[in-house]
C-alpha cells in the first residue's frame, strides 16, 4: 500500500512494505531526510523479512511530502502528522520506531498520543549542546537568514528547499504563499526548541512528558565518541521513561561522526548516516518478540 494523503492541507506521501498480519512498525529516519534515503530501506527490509510490515512516510518537509509550517516545533507537527495518518489508514496502535530527529518524532508522539503505540523503540537519541545546536543551525538558522535578506524569494537559494521542489514541484507554489512576517515567527519559535534549556533532556521536550510513555521501551544507545547523539542523552532518557532497556549501539561507537566526516571532505561513494542502521534488526526484532 502507498500514496499521498492529505493531512492538515498538505499531502503526505508514505508507503506500506510486507503483508504480515501482526502489527505494523512505523520506521522514521532522522533530519529531513526522505523515507528514499539510503540506508533506510534495508532496514525496513530486515524487518518485513522477520515477520512484521513497515511504515515509511516523508514528513512535512521532507522527500515528495509538501512543506508545512505549524506547531511548537517541527517535532510536534511530525508527530501530529503521524497520528492522523495512522488514524486514516485505520491503523494501530503499533510500533513507532525512529533514529536521531526520528527518535525525537516518535518519542514526542508516544508522548502526546500514548493510544497509538504498544512498543517504542528508539536509537542515535539527539542531545547535548553541540547536537542540539548543529540542529538549529543547520535546519533552521539558514532560512531565517535568507528570508531577512530577500524575503520568501530567499528561500529558493537554499539547496534544502531547493531539493524538496525538485522532488515535489507543488512545493515552490507553496513556499512562494509565505508570508514573510509569519514565516521568521515561526522559523524563531523552532529554533527555540533546539535551545538547550534545563529540564529538556532531548530538544524542545519537556522532561516532565516523558512519563506518558508507559509501554515497553528499547533505547540503542548513542555511541561513546558521537558528539551529535551523546551516550549521556541515552542514558538519561532511559532514566526518564520508566522500566525501558537500554542496549549498546550494534555498530562502531563513533559510526556517524565517519559519516559526517566523508559527507564533508566529499567522500560521497562512502558517506551514509543511515546505512548502519540495518544492524539492528535483530535486536528490535528479538525486543519485539517479547510478550
Amino acid at each position: 500500500m502507498r500514496g499521498p494523503m492529505e493531512i492538515n492541507g498538505g499531502n503526505v506521501v508514505y508507503e506500506i512494505l510486507g503483508n504480515s498480519p501482526d502489527e505494523l512498525i512505523v520506521l522514521t529516519p532522522g533530519g529531513r531526510f526522505s523515507k528514499d534515503i539510503e540506508g533506510l530501506r534495508p532496514l525496513a527490509e530486515a524487518l518485513v523479512e522477520g515477520g512484521k510490515r513497515v511504515l515509511l512516510w516523508d514528513r512535512p518537509n521532507c522527500g515528495a511530502s509538501d512543506v508545512q509550517f505549524y506547531g511548537r516545533s517541527e517535532s510536534h507537527m511530525r508527530a501530529e502528522t503521524l497520528k492522523t495518518l495512522l488514524t486514516e489508514l485505520g491503523e494501530g496502535p503499533c510500533v513507532i520506531a525512529g533514529g536521531s530527529g526520528g527518535a525525537r518524532d516518535s518519542m514526542l508522539t508516544v508522548m502526546l498520543y500514548p493510544e497509538l503505540a504498544t512498543k517504542l523503540v528508539v536509537w542515535n537519541i539527539v542531545g547535548g549542546v553541540f547536537g542540539s545546536f548543529s540542529l538549529g543551525a543547520y535546519y533552521v538558522v539558514p532560512s531565517i537568514q535568507a528570508v531577512m535578506a530577500k524575503g520568501i524569494d530567499g528561500l529558493f537559494d537554499l539547496p534544502e528547499w531547493q531539493a524538496l521542489i525538485k522532488a515535489n514541484p507543488a512545493n515552490e507554489a507553496r513556499l512562494r504563499a509565505l508570508k514573510k512576517d509569519d514565516f521568521l515567527q515561526l522559523m524563531l519559535r523552532w529554533l527555540d526548541a533546539y535551545v538547550s534549556k534545563p529540564g529538556q533532556t532531548i530538544p524542545g521536550v519537556e522532561d516532565l512528558d516523558f512519563v506518558n510513555i508507559r509501554v515497553p521501551t528499547l533505547i540503542i544507545r548513542g555511541g561513546k565518541d558521537d558528539w551529535h547523539h551523546p551516550k549521556r542523552t541515552s542514558l538519561e532518557v532511559s532514566c526518564l521513561i520508566k522500566d525501558s532497556e537500554l542496549i549498546d549501539p550494534p555498530w562502531p561507537e563513533d559510526a556517524w561522526e565517519r559519516a559526517t566526516e566523508d559527507r564533508a571532505a566529499g567522500r560521497v561513494d562512502r558517506y551514509n548516516m543511515f546505512d548502519t542502521w540495518v544492524q539492528a534488526a535483530p535486536a528490535i526484532l528479538e525486543f519485539l518478540s517479547r510478550e
